[in-house]
């Protein structure tokens, strides 16, 4: 299920996110550093798409990027991606790393990681795709990526919004973690009165709904 965060950066980090669902078997909520962070998942995936840590891996190969690509919007419908190889996919999984300790550590009120925000700098100074409007078979104008599809350029994009979400003080204080037990996903929270809980009220929220109702269950049970 496509999780929609409010930003691009964020879309990422939620490839490697942990839900509620695999709490079990997931390291523990707030692990900081690269590889305990929301971004990491820089190391091999399982065969099942599972990460080696329990988290769910989307970006395990070419196709999960493509994938992913498309659905956040990064290319144009129908954009050939056959370039897309493995130095891709370990590129994305280096910035999503770096990206989700920089996030981890704004909402922790901490410092950043001097080697993170100097990798998402560099990326962010190149320059991102250039896109310009072409007639399809129909004559309308659609978008179409100016000089082909460059991987450096996608990570320039990405890495271009995560610096504007980290000195925008407005979205920074948007900012939010998923309340539900073992989620490691993040959001901007833009509900009226900012009272968002959960990545997903479907999802986590729904479990937390049920697992509230099941304690108050066994709490009103008479002691035997």
């Amino acid at each position: 299920m496509w999780f929609d965060s409010g930003r691009v950066c964020l879309d990422l980090l939620a490839t490697s996110a942990a839900p509620a669902a695999a709490r079990s078997a997931g390291p523990a909520a707030g692990t900081t550093g690269a590889a305990g962070s929301t971004g990491a998942a820089a190391g091999p995936a399982t065969g099942s798409g599972g990460a080696a840590d329990g988290r769910t891996e989307e970006l395990r190969d070419g196709d999960g990027l493509r994938l992913w690509l498309a659905g956040a919007g990064l290319v144009p419908d129908r954009t050939p991606l056959t370039r897309v190889g493995p130095d891709w996919v370990a590129a994305f999984r280096t910035l999503r790393a770096d990206v989700g300790s920089l996030v981890r550590a704004e909402l922790a009120g901490a410092g950043p990681d001097e080697g993170a925000l100097a990798r998402v700098n560099a990326l962010a100074a190149g320059p991102p795709p250039g896109l310009c409007a072409v007639r399809d078979q129909e004559g309308h104008l659609v978008r179409e990526l100016c000089g082909g599809v460059e991987c450096g350029a996608l990570l320039a994009a990405v890495a271009r919004d995560a610096v504007e979400l980290l000195t925008d003080p407005g979205d920074r204080a948007l900012l939010r973690s998923c309340a539900a037990d073992g989620c490691t996903r993040v959001y901007l929270d833009t509900s009226r009165g900012h009272r968002r809980r959960w990545c997903s009220s479907e999802v986590c929220g729904n479990r937390e709904r049920v697992a509230r109702h099941r304690r108050r269950a066994l709490a009103a049970r008479p002691a035997r």
